[in-house]
Order: structure tokens, then sequence, then C-alpha cells
């Protein structure tokens, strides 16, 4: 299982009495555990980067779970959104009809729409890379080295400031000698995904690597209308490349460059209700995975792609200066049939591309006492969405055939910060009155400048050009462009105190920042007259169109601690967060000619107000027994909870009655989305020998089952919500002692369980869009088996 850990850490959130009681029994019964395990095993330290240094995970001050790319890989995980079940207060899930755009929630902070001018809560990174967009952040488990996820506002270690928390994605460096490996997995719903990876030195000093994927998958649905068309396939290929040059023992450089082109079919959602406008023509589906979305344009590619320059220079034992040059773009197609009918009633045709070019240069200080970082980064980005928003059947109602709502919105960022994180060791500097302590102060300014152009127009006669079509122009609702800039400064204190080498408490203070931006979908001529004036002036428009700067104040309370000489592993966290000008982004229809029907829309993007996050985090891995059933098999169990108390303490919105507009305050009507009360895991792990084909190796049995409580899909109740469910998987691997041969068989959701993870939903909104009305629904994987084997040469 790699330098990780031997046990796999997973939950489940009735696990936390269960497991206090076994921490209890374990450290009241020292010597019946050293009878049990009679070849003292210990769990294996978990490595991490965190702050931007190598050091174990127990000892930084941080709520953080790694977890190594072997790991991953033995239990079967394909992609991050694995990470959902087995990390506490943390939400990750494809984002509604995408197959790889990603919508991150840890703690309650987050974003879920991904359109161009939304900045993600939660910060992916890729090999220290941030991706801008969340568009191709689905990033599949493959020759990757480790995945770390950081609860809580990260800005003074990292290059891009992140309001919630990151996400890292690590990928393994080329090692002295010539290696390859190949790894095959096929499964349910005919999955054949084949990696194949290699490693060669050139010199001694040069080195060639690289890895090739495919990943492939019928869906788990159909679409009833489009011959041929699948529901919820797969169909991805991807490549890695890097040259690393090591000219002396102070310098390290790494040229990289990865490639993604997404083929699946169009995702579309399931119906929860039947139509509405033709009663009894289009009952609910009875799979969930099922389709019946007539909107077919050939676009739907996905391609993600980007390079990476990476320098270190060691200058001498204790300074190294090292710069990160990246650039990445990506493009997306896709069929948003949101009504999910073979009739024109609300249909979005979608289209989406980025880039952007990022600069990030640190200076790192390692001293006796002293560990210091100073950095500066620099972004240079640009997103435009263009879509058709067709309501087909409501213009044939109002004498508007073939109606069409077309926005284009570009929203360009170009920002810079400077960053420093100094952390001291107080008795190495102050004497042994001080043993233990270290103080960790850093801070982070940051200058966002946002610029943005609108066009939204109205259409007759169907599709706009980009999508195929010759429509008649009939109106242009919005033509707007601007640009802002925000500033922040973003403190964080911590004092961590090491009371022996086997426990770690820690306490913080740390601010975060996201910049505001403007709503690419917002339409100006449903900006409301908030001075009750009789017109809207430029200035009401601005607010209408824009959104501010979102801060967050986290503070921290953790402790760390091994017990039984290393068999066991406890980290717990305690948090509190005053969360300010929440950005929430939403949607409204628009009824421009007054005859009661909404005949087009407008993105509304508003500063909610306050919310209040309070919760804890519980997570441990214990060795139980060795030598149950025979020499050298062994007993362990990993598990995590995470509880969390997050409410809206302000919610403002403008309310329109009598001709007359006002602010009022409907916090006790909202609810934070995408965040469960409750989450959890729990794992076991039975390893034995098991000598196969005269190779010896040992066998791991894994079974784990997760929890999630209620989830609001959106601030307010919604039939997608999702009551709490529990899921169940299985692996069963074999591991050569050399580590060349590994074998697998994998279970995932055993139960079946269907699960909603997003959706449409435009009756709950104001004047609804469409006649048919939207619920659509997006559900997680079901019941599926797969069996892997990998072999390194």
């Amino acid at each position: 299982m790699g330098v990780y850990r031997l046990i796999h850490p997973l939950t489940a959130a009735g696990c936390l009495p269960a497991a206090a009681a076994l921490a209890g029994l374990l450290a009241a019964s020292p010597a019946a555990a050293e009878e049990s395990n009679s070849s003292a095993r210990a769990i294996e330290e978990v490595v991490v980067t965190a702050r931007r240094r190598t050091e174990t995970i127990q000892d930084v001050p941080i709520a953080i779970t790694a977890f190594s790319g072997d790991e991953l890989e033995a239990v079967g995980a394909q992609d991050i959104t694995y990470l959902n079940q087995v990390t506490p207060n943390v939400t990750l899930e494809r984002t509604r009809s995408t197959n790889s755009t990603l919508s991150a929630f840890i703690r309650g902070v987050g974003q879920q729409d991904p359109v161009a001018g939304f900045e993600p809560g939660v910060g992916i990174y890729l090999d220290d890379v941030y991706l801008n967009r969340p568009q191709g952040a689905v990033l599949d488990i493959y020759d990757v080295e480790r995945v770390e996820v950081l609860r809580g506002p990260q800005g003074t270690l990292y290059g891009r400031n992140t309001i919630g928390g990151a996400v890292k994605y690590v990928t393994r460096r080329l090692g002295p000698e010539p290696e390859a490996r190949i790894r095959v997995a096929t499964g349910s719903y005919d999955q054949l995904d084949v990696v194949g990876t290699f490693g060669l030195p050139v010199t001694d000093s040069l080195s060639v690597g690289g890895s090739v994927a495919q990943f492939q998958r019928d869906g788990f649905g159909e679409n009833r209308v489009q011959q041929g068309v699948e529901n919820y396939n797969k169909d991805i290929r991807a490549a890695r490349l890097s040259i690393e040059f090591t000219p002396s023992d102070a310098w390290f450089m790494r040229l990289s460059g990865d490639y993604t082109e997404d083929d699946s079919d169009a995702r579309n959602g399931h119906r929860l209700i039947p139509g509405q406008f033709t009663p009894g023509a289009f009952p609910v589906l009875d799979d969930v995975f099922d389709t019946r979305a007539d909107l077919d344009y050939p676009d739907t590619e996905a391609i993600s792609k980007g390079a990476t320059a990476l320098v270190e220079w060691q200058v001498n034992d204790r300074l190294m200066i090292k710069n990160i040059l990246a650039y990445r773009e990506n493009e997306t197609g896709q069929q948003i049939d949101f009504d999910s009918l073979p009739v024109n009633d609300l249909q979005g045709p979608y289209l989406t591309a980025d880039d952007q070019t990022s600069e990030e240069l640190q200076i790192l200080w390692s001293g006796t006492g002293l560990e210091a970082l100073l950095g500066f980064y620099y972004l240079d980005a640009s997103a435009y969405n263009e879509f058709d928003v067709l309501l087909g059947q409501t213009g044939d109602l109002i004498g508007l055939p073939g109606l069409n709502a077309y926005t284009f919105g570009e929203v360009d960022t170009e920002t810079w910060s400077v960053f420093a994180d100094v952390s001291l060791t107080l008795d190495t500097l102050l004497g042994d009155a001080w043993r233990g302590l270290e103080l960790s102060v850093g801070g982070r300014y940051t200058d966002d400048e946002r610029s943005a152009r609108i066009l939204r127009q109205t259409f007759i006669g169907g599709s706009t050009e980009v999508f195929g079509g010759n429509p008649t122009l009939i109106a242009t609702t919005s033509d707007f462009n601007d640009s802002e800039t925000f500033t922040d400064f973003t403190p964080r204190v911590s004092l961590s105190w090491h009371a022996t080498e086997e426990h770690t408490a820690y306490v913080s203070w740390a601010e975060g920042f996201k910049g505001g931006s403007f709503d690419p979908r917002g339409a100006t001529t449903a900006a409301p007259d908030l001075d009750n004036d009789g017109t809207v002036s430029e200035a009401e428009v601005r607010d209408f169109m824009m959104f501010e700067p979102e801060e967050i104040t986290t503070y921290e309370l953790g402790l760390k601690s091994n017990w039984l000489d290393g068999r066991a592993t406890t980290r717990l966290a305690l948090f509190d967060s005053n969360y300010e000008d929440v950005q929430i982004p939403g949607s409204i229809g628009v009824d421009t000619d007054g005859d009661g029907i909404a005949d087009s829309f407008a993105g509304v993007t508003t500063n909610a107000g306050k919310a209040s996050m309070t919760g804890f985090e519980f997570e441990g891995s214990a060795l139980l027994a060795g030598d149950l059933f025979g020499a050298g098999d062994s007993m362990s169990a990993a598990w995590t909870f995470g509880w969390i108390d997050a409410e809206y303490d302000e919610y403002i919105i403008a309310v329109t009655e009598g001709g007359e507009t006002s602010l009022q305050d409907v916090s006790n009507e909202r609810d934070v989305q995408n965040t469960p009360e409750y989450t959890g895991s729990l794992s076991l792990t039975y390893a034995m020998p098991l000598t196969l084909l005269d190779r010896h190796g040992e066998l791991a049995i894994v079974p784990l089952a997760s929890f999630r409580d209620d989830t609001r899909q959106f601030e307010v109740a919604s039939p997608l919500d999702q009551s709490s469910y529990w899921l169940y998987d299985l692996s069963i691997t074999w591991t050569s002692d050399d580590g060349r041969v590994r074998a697998g068989l994998h279970g995932r959701n055993l139960s079946d369980k269907e699960y909603r993870t997003s959706g449409y939903d435009f009756l709950n909104i104001a004047n609804p869009l469409g006649l048919e009305g939207t619920v659509s629904a997006f559900y997680g994987d079901p019941r599926t088996f797969s069996g892997s084997i990998e072999v390194r040469f």
C-alpha cells in the first residue's frame, strides 16, 4: 500500500461511538493489544506536502486527509469523486449534465454553477497548478502519487487563494531505474480501462516518462428517443508526458504535459414529474438512468490540456528557489436538454472554453527553528460560455415560433498575489520553557481584476448560427461591458504543541477571500428599480450584474495522536466559520411582454449575506489484532466522521410587491446547499499471506460502508433533495511481495442504492421556464463489479 498507510481510511456516521469505545479498549489494555499483535506492526506514516515541505500528516497543524495512488487503485477508485465517500464534510460530484466538470464543497463552502465568471470555492491543484475552472477537474485516478484534501481557507502556502479548501492531485515523479507497468480493468456495463506507464532514464541526468490511458464503459441507461445513444456512458482517452532533468544535486527541472479527451455521449437527467403541458403523454420513466432528451447537436466533446515547467534550485542547505510556469485550456460542448423530453420545451445547447497562464515563484528557507516561505503568484485567465435557451412550445403559444434566448458571456481574470508563511520552533529560539511549541504566521495580499462582456439577444426561428441555425433577431436584452478590481489581505496564525512524539495539538485562525465578478447570464433589462423612482439607473444595472467578494473567518482546534506504539492513530478537528457575502447563483424566468408567461430568463447572482458553520471531524485507524487465523495475518480498521451545523444568519433578496421593490431577509427559509449534517465511513481490512502461482504475496479483503445525511441541492427545498443513505463497497486484492503484480475484484454500491447527486429545478424559481415543467435529477453510479490486474516490469 506504499508509504501512506496499511489500512484504508474509510468511515461511517454511526461509527463514532464504536470508534471511541475501540480506542478506549485499546488504550486501557496495552498488554492485551501487545499479545494479540505479536509482530508489533505499526501504522505506516502518511507523508504529505501540505505546507510546501515534506512532513507526516500527524505533524501538520491543518485538517487534512491524504490518499496514496496505490491505495486508491487498490480499492478500484476511478476518479477523485470517490473521495466523496471517504473524506468528512466534503462533497465532490459531477456537475449536473456533464461528465468531467466538478462541483466541490468543503465545510459548506463551494460552487455548483460552472458558468464563466464563477470561481470555485474549493481549489483543485494538478501538480501545484491551480485549475481556474471546474471543467476537466474530474481527474481520473492514474499515474498519481497521492491526493491531499485540505479543509478550511488556504492562502498563505498556495498559488491561488481558496476560500473553502483545496484538493491536491500529485502525479508520480520518475525514478532512477527503467520501469514500465500496465493496468487493465474490466467489469459491469462492458467496462474496459487500460493504463500504460513507462519511465526511461536517457542519461544519468535526463529521464523521460509518462502514461497513456483509456477509460470506456457503456451507459447505465439509454436514450429512449435517440437510437444508439446511451446515458451515463464513458469514453475517455488521456495521456501525460514528462521530461525530468537533474544536471546536478542543486537543480531539478521538469517539463510536463497532459491531454484528456472525453467523447462520452451527452449526459441527460431523469424527470421526476410527468409532462405538465401534455398530460398523460410523458409519464415518469421507471429507470432513473433513462432519458427522453431529444436535443441532438454533435459537438459534445470535452478536451482539456496543459503544460507545466517546474524548476527547483537548491541554493544551499537552507535555501531553495522554486518556479512553476503553466498554461492550460479547455473546450467543452454540451447538449443540455433541461426538460428531458422529446419536445422543444426548454433546451440549452452549450459551448464553453477557457484558458489560463499562471506563474508562481517561491522562496523557501529551512533552518534551525525556522521554516519560511515567500511567494508571488500571477494568473491571466479567460473563460467564455455561449448557449441558446430554446423555448419552442412557449414561443408557439405566444406567437413567436422558434423562440430562443441567446447568451454570450466572457469573463477575463487578471490577478496577482504575494504571500508568506513563517513557522518558528519556539524552544529552539527561546529556550526549553517553550519546548514543543511551534508558531506559524502567514498572510496574503490579493488583487483580482475581472472584466466582463455579456451579450443577450432574443431570436425567433430556432438555434443561433453557432449551433447550426439561422434565426431572426427580434431584441437585444443585454449588451454589457464592464470591469472591477477586488483586493484583500487575508492572514493566518496557528500555534501547535508537540506535547510528546505521539501527540500534537494545535489552534488556528485563518481568513479566506474569493473575488467578486459579473454574472455572465445576467440580463440588464431584468435589473430591479431598488429606489422605486420609476427608472433603473446605470448604477442599479451594474449592481444587478455584479456580485461582491466572499470572505470567511475560520477558527480551528485540533489534536493528532499516535497510540499503542504506533498501532493506532487519530485526528480530531473542531472548527467554527463565519462566512460573509456568500455568492448565490440562480436563474429567474423573465416576462418581457407582460402576458404572464416567461419568454426569456436571467441569471441572478446575489451576495446572500451571512452564514455560520460549526462542526468537527474525527478520523482514525487502528491495527486491531495479528495472527488471528494463522501466522502473519492481521485485522485493521479505519474510520472518518464529520458533523457540521451550517445555516444562514442573513439572506437578503429583492422582493417586488404592488410595484414597489424592497429588500427582505429570508434566512429562516434557506439552507446551505450540498452540505449534509453528517458524513462518515468505516472500513475493515483483513490481510493474510497467500502464495499464487509460486509467487508469495498478500491478500487483502476491504469492506467499506459510507454514509451521507440529508442533502439540499439548492438553498430552498426541492424534489431533487436527497435523503440520508448508505453505500457499501467491497474490494479483494492480492499483491505480490515484490510489488510487481496486483490483482483485484471490486464491488461498488453493492445494495444498488439510487441516490441523487444534482439536477435542474425550474419549477422552483420566479416565473418558471417552459410549459412542461422541469425537475430533472442526476444520479450516482448503480451497483457495479470490476476486476483489475496490474503488472510492473
